[in-house]
């Protein structure tokens, strides 16, 4: 079962398409905005056992507690990507449900390349795990070198890989561009550490840039996860004249809280006492919802466009 809409990679090539080759049933409904207790009542009455579960969704599953309480789950695993899922859900999610939740990351270009295994012990809260067996993951910096562990690059896959696309379609410039030499770019922005576990960082588009920090959303966006009063959060980088950007944060609230100035308050303490002084957002909005694509990605990009038409201009 994918409890996000199906998309291309994740949803029809890594689950529709290999469960059918293999005679496993699959479960799906009609395409809906996602709901937390419909979703729930899905995998009871057709007591699904695998799911893949977008981290999204499962930030919006929280706004049930303890839904083992609540509904006869039978679940043996739980998949998730299509976004940083952090620290704070996957550990959320695996108390929650009851099993560790897997990690895993590609593109729709070289699909799964990166994961965790928990049944073999790769697993790290906070990361998307290891190299998977036959890719070469590596993160580099614009030259195409190999950048030393703890140090912030692109997120790089090495050719020849055997998942890996051929080139678009009539496009060759745009095939070009994708590689430094052998290393396919994904556009995204990781660190590896000593263990070969890669933690993602953010887009090269939505790295916030703050008084000379380079700052990734995920982990602030991960610090907030874990607040009681907070379901979803995004962080954006609003242009500021003195630090070029400040951290704004886009929440929405659980069931039961109320936006406030003091609540506000709390959640950039939350933020401050948890993460380096420089991450902590500075503004807090507190919305209905945020704007996601199909598969359950925050659309930052509006987020940002957003911020910007709020700064006077010069």
């Amino acid at each position: 079962m994918d409890a996000g809409r199906l998309g291309l990679g994740r949803g029809l090539l890594n689950a529709l398409l290999p469960s059918l080759l293999l005679g496993v049933p699959v479960v799906s409904s009609p395409g809906q905005k996602f709901d937390p207790h419909m979703a729930l009542r899905i995998m009871e009455e057709m007591q699904v056992r695998n799911a893949f579960i977008p981290p999204t969704a499962l930030r919006l599953l929280k706004a049930v507690d303890n839904p083992r309480a609540h509904y006869n789950l039978n679940l043996r695993t739980i998949g998730s990507a299509g976004e940083s899922l952090g620290r704070e859900t996957c550990e959320w999610a695996s108390e929650a449900f009851g099993v560790p939740v897997n990690e895993f990351y590609g593109q729709t270009e070289c699909n799964i390349v990166l994961s965790s295994a928990a049944h073999l012990g790769v697993l790290k809260p906070g990361s998307m795990g290891k190299a998977a067996p036959g890719h070469e993951v590596a993160i580099i910096d614009g030259d195409g070198n190999v950048v030393p562990d703890g140090t912030v690059g692109q997120v790089a896959v090495k050719r020849p890989d055997p998942v890996m696309f051929l080139g678009y379609w009539k496009n060759d410039e745009a095939t070009q561009r994708k590689f430094i030499g052998d290393w396919m770019t994904t556009g995204d922005q990781g660190v590896q550490d000593a263990e070969g576990y890669v933690t993602f960082f953010g887009r090269d588009d939505d790295v916030i840039t703050s008084s000379g920090y380079r700052i990734g959303p995920s982990e602030i966006e991960d610090c907030l996860a874990g607040h009681p009063a907070i379901q979803l959060a995004a962080a954006i980088g609003k242009p500021d004249p003195l630090r070029t950007e400040i951290v704004k944060a886009y929440v929405v609230l659980r069931p039961g809280h109320a936006p406030s100035a003091e609540l506000g308050a709390d959640i950039r303490d939350w933020v401050k006492t948890r993460l380096s002084m420089h991450e902590y957002p500075r503004e807090v909005a507190f919305v209905e919802s945020l704007p996601l694509t199909t598969s359950g990605k925050v659309i930052r990009r509006l987020l940002r466009d957003q911020a910007a038409a709020e700064v006077p201009a010069p």
